[in-house]
């Protein structure tokens, strides 16, 4: 993950929603492609949840010749927003004031904090003009307050979510914090990042995963199908897998964080009604749903495609469910090609 990242301070203060202030914090990206003279021909890529800088390794079916992200056109950025994991001002970042680490007390982060970090690099880097702001599930929540928040924007593709976390998506996420927290790291309130097992955040994985998929590719990829002679079902060792692959390379305390992001998630919170925010988004903005999406049905992107006046719902079909935005690239690439090339006639 760490093959051409690049890792920097910023030179203006952050500053959270809460008030919470970091001076010259640490920031990790990736770019590919080189910027134009007037620095405009830039693709930005947000990721999701547990998700990294390194866009190329999760979402490579976007890149590459007259693709989505073609690094000979754009220039293309995906950034590691704070509070993960990933080389980004986080919970393991030294607090200045205790010179330690902050763990548990790192403040609260949100996506419209996402939002303005990567806006301080894009400022940093003299970025005059976005083609397109693309991302799913978490990655398509900062899309969305972009959309709002930024008028470098011009077109935006937005996967997998809505306008607002639902209240069964708060409650999944809260049950895998719960989960983390009965952990054995867990010590009256602190977590000890190098002592015993990582029960917690690899049970919280397997609840993803199954969030993530369907019962259709579930029974088509193990059916009631043993892994060993113990008894053990193919699925249980196949989530126990992902459980204990996620413990290895992400950190309890960035999940809590970022998961705790994604349920605050509301275009409207402390604005007006998102109709009336939304309908004041001119540019063109593609909404992304998938057909077989439990986590985030497609009436959520329905519904959200509605409110902008140049919005437009595109839908991927697949047996995959919430994964199919990382999975499906051939469909994802007849979606959004024939959307930007028609941006593009109309501006050039």
């Amino acid at each position: 993950m760490n093959k051409g990242i690049t890792k920097t301070t910023l030179k203006l203060p952050f500053v959270t929603e809460g008030g919470a202030r970091f001076e010259q914090p640490e920031v990790a990206y990736k770019t590919w492609g080189q910027l134009n003279e007037a620095r405009d021909n830039v693709i930005l890529i947000c990721h999701a949840l547990t998700g990294h800088a390194a866009a190329d390794e999760w979402f490579a079916g976007i890149f590459g010749d007259d693709n989505i992200a073609d690094p000979s056109k754009h220039f293309i950025i995906c950034i590691n927003v704070p509070g993960s994991c990933y080389g980004s001002l986080g919970p393991w970042s030294l607090n200045p004031k205790t010179g330690e680490p902050y763990r548990a007390d790192f403040p609260e982060i949100t996506i419209r904090d996402m939002v303005r970090f990567q806006q301080l690099l894009l400022d940093q880097l003299e970025i005059q003009g976005i083609e397109l702001v693309i991302g799913g599930s978490m990655g398509g929540m900062q899309a969305l307050e972009f959309t709002v928040m930024d008028r470098r924007i011009k077109t935006a593709t937005l996967i997998a979510m809505g306008k607002a976390h639902s209240p069964w998506a708060i409650g999944i996420s809260e049950a895998q914090r719960a989960a983390i927290r009965g952990d054995s790291k867990w010590r009256n309130g602190f977590y000890e990042k190098d002592s015993g097992p990582v029960e917690g955040i690899a049970a919280a994985r397997m609840m993803a995963m199954i969030t993530y998929r369907t019962p259709s590719d579930y029974n088509r990829k193990f059916g009631r199908k043993l892994q060993n002679e113990d008894g053990q079902f193919q699925v249980e060792s196949y989530l126990n897998y992902q459980g204990d692959k996620l413990a290895k390379r992400f950190d309890a305390l960035s999940y809590i964080l970022l998961s705790r992001a994604m349920d605050r998630h509301d275009i409207s919170r402390g604005r007006t009604n998102a109709e009336e925010l939304l309908n004041r988004v001119e540019i063109p903005v593609q909404v992304i749903g998938i057909d077989s999406d439990h986590l985030y049905p497609p009436s959520e992107q329905v519904e959200l495609a509605s409110l902008f006046p140049n919005g437009r719902y595109h839908e991927i079909s697949s047996d995959y469910g919430h994964d199919a935005f990382l999975i499906e690239f051939k469909q994802l690439q007849s979606i959004v090609k024939p959307f930007t090339e028609i941006f593009q006639i109309l501006t050039y």
